[in-house]
């Protein structure tokens, strides 16, 4: 690289750096400090159940938004125009179905881990390989999400790479244990507006620079930066109109839908209709985040035109150009460039720290609470802090180990990406198709990630062996695809546009679009889930916990008569909102194991005087199984 890009932060980038950090730790502290202190699970884990719309959709958007984005998408848009901007239509369905499908299911049942679900609706065996398949993905991931930013920083700046990595995963595992998701819900809104001012201070600079946004737009036209609509129907096209805004809805649902970091922001809210809303608020503050990138790498194009620094030598990998593109831009601005440089690791602490909090509720609330019915509110509350810090460590661990992986990194980005698709499809067959039974879930989950693990290496085995001379595969550290806790690194399996002849065979499934792996995945668990249930035994509507089946086939079939829909067992509807928060049966259950304050005789008398006089309206057969789940629930 040449001298052009030996260039340095100034005193006022580290203390504006240094101030994102100390603020982060300062809400963490806040909140350590005041309300309940959290000390117990409800409040460290949920916040209470007690969050407004607006800091969860916020919280959402955060998650969402990672540091890969945010280095991804400019580069991303700068290479290959704004075709990607379509991933905006598939947001709508991405986020409708999760806010009238799946919060309803997952908020009625007052679960703490969207993998209790799994339990609930199949069993202990089904719910345990969901955990332990989401601590995989997310451990390999945490690492991963510290050490590229810092990566691509220390090489365009010269920013200490270690001191980057250790200050950042330090003050994050700090806020998340002393303050529980309160702290990380905050701290996220305050992460969302340096995320927010640093992208605009760049595209406004950059631009004013360029001549104006109207130059920028010209210069964009002229250089054929503006995509026009791509329907081909090919899925091995790496960005058209379907794969973008039809696929995409597939990894938004694995990602909004079912995703632990996320579930755990809906059921912190208040009320399910504040959990509903904050959907529907993320959705424009998704088309914002998707436009800024789309400027950003309109005005790096208007900047640099063809003569990229990539192909000039000032960088190595596409990552490193957005990095450089800020330095270039706001090098006689001192503090514009520690702006940007907060945003970015914003980016990173609110995925990393979402993804701390998600862990330590699915190891405590599935992995030993469980076997453990006897532990005291307090042991279980230091026990949550004590797994939030250790899965900090475990993540500077695995940013030392992203280090010195070289390139079996990619592989390992790709591992993340391949898990999304089939838990999804896991928790659609629960929650669709009432048939389903527990072994079908079990089969299905193991068929999706043997597919997905078959794909995606052997997509990667593929790629490697092709000759150098074929346009190049795209860093791991520069995706467009907006960086998430589901989807984010999937994008490593993004190559350049596919060489002719188009391949055939299995070549043809190993270059399937990076956008159609979560819905392929999916759709194999669903399939061979059903196949295997029906060869089974399927589930008998008598059979079924109440509330665990969403009923889409109902809604579907209801010109069937009803002993017809009796035998395809999709009759019993979604049960209605429940009137208290603490009169759910199995949040009764749950609360009297966990050792928190029992509800009085009275209430348990009212709800079930009311869930009588429901069924009696509804003529629908009282489940024989509720009450045994119950007992069950209870003894444990």
């Amino acid at each position: 690289m040449g001298d052009v890009v030996q260039m340095h932060f100034s005193t006022p980038d580290y203390v504006i750096f240094a101030l994102l950090l100390v603020a982060s730790t300062c809400i963490g502290l806040f909140y350590a400090l005041s309300g309940g202190r959290q000390r117990t699970t409800q409040e460290f884990l949920l916040a209470d159940r007690s969050m407004s719309c607006l800091p969860v959709s916020l919280s959402l958007l955060a998650t969402f938004q990672s540091a890969v984005a945010i280095l991804g998408v400019p580069s991303e848009i700068y290479t290959y125009g704004t075709q990607f901007w379509f991933m905006g239509v598939s947001y709508f369905l991405g986020l409708l179905v999760p806010a009238h499908v799946f919060i309803p299911v997952f908020y009625r049942l007052r679960l703490t881990s969207a993998y209790e679900y799994l339990e609930l609706r199949f069993n202990k065996t089904v719910r345990i390989m969901g955990t332990v398949t989401f601590i995989f993905q997310m451990v390999i991931y945490m690492g991963v999400v510290l050490y590229a930013p810092a990566l691509a920083l220390n090489a365009v700046t010269g920013f200490d790479l270690w001191g980057a990595v250790l200050a950042m995963g330090l003050v994050c595992t700090l806020y998340t244990t002393l303050g529980g998701l309160k702290a990380v819900i905050w701290t996220d809104v305050f992460q969302t507006i340096v995320m927010f001012a640093g992208q605009l201070a760049v595209i406004i600079v950059g631009a004013h620079q360029a001549g104006g946004m109207g130059e920028v737009w010209r210069k964009a036209i002229n250089g054929s930066r503006i995509a026009s609509l791509d329907l081909n129907p090919d899925p091995t096209e790496r960005h058209t109109f379907w794969t973008l805004g039809v696929g995409g809805v597939f990894l938004m649902l694995a990602l909004y839908g079912v995703n632990q970091a996320q579930v755990q922001r809906y059921l912190s809210s208040r009320t399910e209709r504040e959990a509903v809303m904050s959907c529907y608020v993320v959705f424009p503050c998704q088309q914002v985040v998707l436009c800024l990138g789309c400027l950003m790498g309109l005005v790096m194009f208007a900047r640099y035109g063809e003569d990229s620094p990539l192909d000039k030598g000032y960088v190595k990998t596409n990552d490193q150009m957005v990095l450089y593109f800020v330095m270039d831009v706001f090098r006689d601005l001192p503090g514009l460039p520690g702006l940007f440089v907060a945003c970015l690791f914003s980016g990173a602490l609110s995925t990393i720290s979402s993804a701390f909090n998600s862990l330590a509720t699915v190891t405590m609330e599935d992995l030993i609470k469980p076997y453990c019915p006897d532990m005291t509110e307090a042991k279980a509350t230091l026990l949550s802090k004590g797994l939030a810090f250790a899965y900090g460590l475990v993540c500077l661990a695995m940013a030392y180990t992203a280090s010195h992986m070289g390139s079996v990194l990619q592989a390992a980005l790709s591992i993340f990406g391949m898990v999304g698709g089939p838990l999804l499809g896991v928790f659609c067959l629960g929650m669709f198709f009432p048939c389903a039974n527990s072994t079908g879930a079990i089969v299905g989950l193991v068929a999706g990630l043997v597919m997905s693990f078959w794909i995606g290496i052997g997509h990667f085995v593929s790629r490697m062996a092709l000759p150098t001379t074929l346009p190049p595969i795209i860093n791991g550290t520069a995706m467009p695809l907006p960086g998430n806790m589901t989807t984010a690194v999937m994008t490593t399996l993004i190559t350049s546009i596919t060489a002719k002849p188009k391949p055939t065979g299995v070549q043809a499934l190993y270059n399937l679009s990076y956008l159609w792996y979560s819905a392929h995945n999916s759709t194999t668990v669903v399939i061979v889930g059903l196949i295997a249930s029906l060869l089974t035994g399927p589930m008998k509507e008598k059979d079924l916990l109440p509330g665990t089946v969403y009923p889409v086939l109902g809604n579907l079939l209801f010109f069937l008569p009803e002993r017809y829909r009796e035998i395809l067992c999709c009759v019993t509807p979604l049960p209605q909102k429940p009137k208290a928060i603490n009169t759910h049966p199995y949040q009764m259950a749950r609360k009297e194991s966990n050792g928190v304050s029992h509800p009085k005789e009275k209430e348990k008398t009212e709800e079930t005087e009311r869930e009588k006089d429901e069924d009696e309206e509804t003529a629908t057969p009282q489940p024989s199984c509720r009450l045994a789940h119950t007992l069950q629930e209870t003894a444990l």
